[in-house]
């Protein structure tokens, strides 16, 4: 797609970017090349320029130039996004925030650490070790905890622990004019004013470059256990989860896998699961008794459902090798079809639907006659179908189109949301007017007033 700048406009953008920073403003085409896409399947698009800063000061100077230059700005982390967030149709400068790697504080007293934006969950989680906390959101991919937090991320966790939109006590974000702001505080809860940070969570860029996120910490389990439980039916594993919620028994982790998906991760990941719709459950808790409790419950339901033969995964390494195994499911599925270009979507529903939208969609795509795993967060009441596509096959891509629309359509009349986790982006923008009504409207009130000339990460979430 072609940018909004003229040639003259850009050398003179990239020039006063190089003025700045050096040899980390780049027009090299690898760099262009790798930051015109995500993980998704939207068209790829380049930026013009892709700059590398080390600090928010660095951000805000940059953001400064942009705005003489009126050029489009795209936020952008490790590029594991997966609704067209960081493709950048309008052209402009792609601000990398990878380089941002500093971990700021750690405070275990009050459960709180204050990172950069490049700083990924995986190294924070490694610089805690030993102190007796963790960071719990994980969405799968070692994601930049700025990303996560711009797409209001969550995860097989979130069902214990939360999503990022729980996780966040306070942002600094750079606006399009260059500001530099900070949101929140460290207290644990606060009435003054509005609240900017759960603005900006889940902005997707579009308002504003986050720069360093404070987030909330959780001390370690005691005691955890992992199993994996086949089913006869789909509607009995899904009953299952539901029971288990509205019983409130304490669970970390419930991941349901169909048996498409299931076969993916068998030969991805090496494993001799059964092929039947399957859960995937993690118990913490403060003492051995209480896991043991709180599983020997959830296997009594499992029971009455149809779920006969729990597999104990009690050892870290069995733990770990089962988790690795559901976080490789999009390239699991990915991998059943060599070249294919994926896409995978996502809805959430409330808990009591589950069973009913699951069953729906898997019967509309055996109806569609579509190759599309579906796998679940289901303790929270998501759940992804990811299509492996042929690239080329116009009548394919079609129809994984129309198993979409139908998808979110069923989820909307459910009560549900058009993306649990993975954003609007480019992918969920038709949908939103009908999720949010007069709403969206607010939004775009919201978006005209901090970005006026519609700058930041344009043509994504919001058209104004």
């Amino acid at each position: 797609m072609p940018s909004v700048l003229s040639a003259p406009a850009r050398e003179a953008l990239v020039a006063d970017l190089r003025a700045l920073v050096g040899d980390r403003a780049t027009t090299n085409p690898t760099q262009l090349e790798h930051h015109s896409h995500g993980e998704s399947w939207h068209d790829h698009a380049a930026p013009d320029v892709v700059v590398f800063p080390t600090g928010t000061g660095e951000v805000s100077a940059i953001m400064k130039v942009a705005a003489r230059h009126r050029a489009p700005i795209v936020p952008f982390g490790i590029g594991s996004s997966l609704e067209g967030h960081v493709n950048a149709f309008s052209g402009g400068v792609t601000i990398d925030c990878s380089r941002m790697t500093r971990i700021l504080s750690i405070n275990v007293d009050d459960l709180d650490a204050t990172v950069e934006a490049g700083v990924t969950h995986r190294t924070l989680n490694k610089t805690l070790n030993n102190k007796g906390v963790a960071f719990w959101v994980d969405p799968g991919a070692d994601a930049t905890i700025g990303g996560m937090a711009a797409t209001r991320a969550s995860g097989t966790t979130a069902v214990r622990y939360g999503t990022m939109r729980e996780a966040v006590l306070g942002l600094t974000v750079v606006l399009a004019d260059g500001r530099s702001i900070h949101t929140g505080s460290r207290a644990r809860k606060s009435s003054a004013g509005y609240d900017l940070t759960r603005l900006f969570v889940g902005s997707e860029g579009t308002l504003g470059v986050i720069t360093e996120i404070t987030v909330r910490l959780f001390g370690l389990p005691e005691a955890v256990s992992a199993a994996v439980c086949p089913f006869d039916t789909m509607e009995g594993a899904v009953q299952t989860v539901i029971t288990t919620i509205q019983l409130g028994i304490p669970v970390a982790r419930i991941e349901l896998l169909d048996e498409a998906q299931l076969d993916a991760v068998n030969k991805y990941s090496k494993l001799n699961c059964v092929l039947k719709p399957t859960l995937f459950f993690e118990f913490h808790g403060t003492s051995r008794q209480a896991v043991e409790e709180s599983a020997t419950a959830v296997q009594e339901i499992a029971a009455e459902h149809g779920g006969r033969d729990f597999q104990w995964a009690t050892t870290t390494e069995d733990r770990s090798k089962l988790w690795a195994a559901r976080h490789n499911a999009f390239y699991a599925a990915v991998a059943l079809r060599p070249g294919c270009k994926p896409w995978t979507t996502d809805v959430c529903v409330p808990i009591s639907r589950l069973a009913e939208c699951v069953l729906e969609t898997r019967a509309d795509v055996q109806r569609a006659g579509i190759l599309a795993p579906l796998v679940g967060h289901v303790g929270d009441g998501n759940f992804h179908l990811i299509f492996p596509l042929t690239p080329g096959d116009a009548a394919e891509l079609q129809k994984a189109k129309e198993v979409n629309a139908r998808l979110i359509t069923r989820a909307l009349a459910m009560g549900g949301t058009v993306s649990g986790e993975h954003g609007v982006g480019v992918g969920k923008m038709a949908y939103l007017e009908t999720e949010h009504g007069e709403g969206l409207e607010v939004m775009k009130a919201i978006k005209r007033a901090l970005d006026p000339d519609n700058r930041m990460n344009p043509g994504k979430m919001i058209s104004i």
